[in-house]
């Protein structure tokens, strides 16, 4: 079996790596012509962490990122309202680590050379379209040094190439463009000394202003992190044009929106001031669809169910769709058939999720103290019971396969093959009927 990747983002690599540990051929093709270590922030769930691990990643993982112990929610005063163990801490085999993107895309692109060979990992091919029959897909790309179009033919097409993807515009014409959520996100990065010890990552707020702060990797000053900061705010309007998107924010605007967040244990307004470059982006992602695949071509990640980037879920489920469809791919004879069982699997507990999101996913609790108690309070058990915050973080926790048991002990999606040198040997593939 051959298998073509578009996109080479984190699904897209992801997806490259799994294929060639199942002993399945695969191509990655990538529309930038440089691959450069470009955003902010990610958080991986341990679910997404455990899939890299098996793929032998874990010691890059535990060099370029930051085990996260908790996860603090705090009102617009600073005021603590719970805290949640993360990762170890949390029963987990594997950590949740919190790592700057474009690291983690460079981290992917250089295992998925090595392994699969230069020759199969491409740069500055765009996609433009893919014709399919019963057995073959071809797929035509621009190649943007000499400006050629060129049509390669596989088994299996699979599209990885996010929120604005081509694929998916071939498999959903009339869909337009994304859904603004109504909010901004002001982004930065900056070098800071370590706050709550540390290992936490601290969100802020409520719905309609709200900051997430939290490290991402060690910092060459002494006794200071990376630190990934957003600033999200409510705004009216239309989603700003496709151009407009990831262009720099003047510190002054986003100082004056969050100039008394000061709190003792963190002073934003410091480190706004402090920002080399602050970005800004809209909050957005898609309707659920009726289906990711046709025949022999599928979606993943970004692609297949661009999500608010709330409760720490896109990156990490892009992840495990990669595993997922490796999984069914390898345990089929029928690529069709493999890709069917893959969309039946996943897809609708992503649309749940997508949907969760747009209500503030395991974050409702901040709007619910927000709502009864907006100039703060004394004794948060006087304004949100234990039961309540418990019942809001479980039902996130199900809908998002990130319950600690379930994650330790379920099958691995991926058999390595035993003679496949440098991969750990998972337990036992995944059966690909549904």
């Amino acid at each position: 079996m051959n298998v073509i990747v578009v996109g080479g983002g984190i699904a897209g690599l992801t997806m490259a790596l799994s294929l060639h540990q199942a002993g399945i051929r695969v191509r990655v093709c990538e529309a930038a012509e440089d691959v450069r270590p470009l955003g902010v922030g990610i958080n991986l769930q341990p679910t997404a962490v455990r899939e890299l691990t098996e793929l032998g990643l874990a010691e890059e993982l535990n060099r370029a990122g930051v085990a996260i112990g908790a996860l603090s929610l705090f009102n617009k005063h600073g005021q603590l309202i719970c805290t949640e163990q993360r990762g170890l801490s949390a029963g987990y085999h594997w950590p949740q680590y919190a790592i700057h993107r474009g690291r983690l895309q460079l981290l992917l692109w250089r295992a998925a050379q090595q392994r699969l060979g230069d020759v199969n990992v491409r740069s500055g091919l765009e996609f433009k379209h893919f014709t399919e029959n019963d057995s073959r897909v071809a797929a035509t790309f621009l190649e943007r040094t000499s400006g050629n179009n060129v049509t390669e033919e596989t088994d299996v097409l699979i599209g990885a190439d996010g929120i604005h993807s081509t694929v998916r515009r071939q498999l959903h014409p009339n869909e337009g463009e994304p859904r603004f959520g109504g909010q901004i996100l002001w982004r930065f990065a900056i070098e800071s000394e370590p706050f709550l010890g540390g290992s936490s990552q601290v969100i802020c707020g409520h719905f309609r202003q709200r900051m997430i702060v939290y490290p991402i990797g060690q910092s060459a000053r002494t006794g200071e992190l990376e630190t990934n900061c957003i600033c999200q705010i409510a705004v009216p309007g239309m989603v700003p044009p496709r151009e407009d998107w990831n262009r720099r924010a003047s510190r002054e605007t986003v100082l004056a929106a969050f100039s008394a967040w000061k709190f003792p244990w963190l002073d934003m307004p410091a480190l706004i001031a402090r920002a080399k470059e602050i970005f800004e982006f809209p909050l957005v992602d898609r309707d659920p669809v009726e289906t990711w695949t046709r025949g022999r071509v599928t979606l993943i990640g970004d692609a297949a169910h661009p999500m608010q980037p709330i409760g720490s879920q896109a990156g990490s489920q892009a992840i495990v769709d990669a595993r997922v469809l490796t999984g069914a791919l390898a345990a089929s004879s029928d690529p069709s058939e493999a890709l069917r069982c893959y969309d039946l699997e996943r897809r609708p507990a992503m649309n749940d999720i997508t949907l969760r999101n747009r209500k503030f996913g395991p974050e409702a609790a901040m709007q619910l103290v927000e709502d009864r108690a907006p100039n703060g309070f004394a004794r948060i058990s006087d304004v949100i019971s234990q039961a309540e915050l418990d019942e809001i973080t479980t039902s996130f926790s199900v809908a998002g396969g990130l319950n600690a048991e379930r994650v330790n002990n379920r099958t691995s999606f991926v058999a390595a093959p035993t003679n496949a040198p440098g991969y750990p040997q998972s337990r036992g593939g995944k059966n690909a009927n549904c």
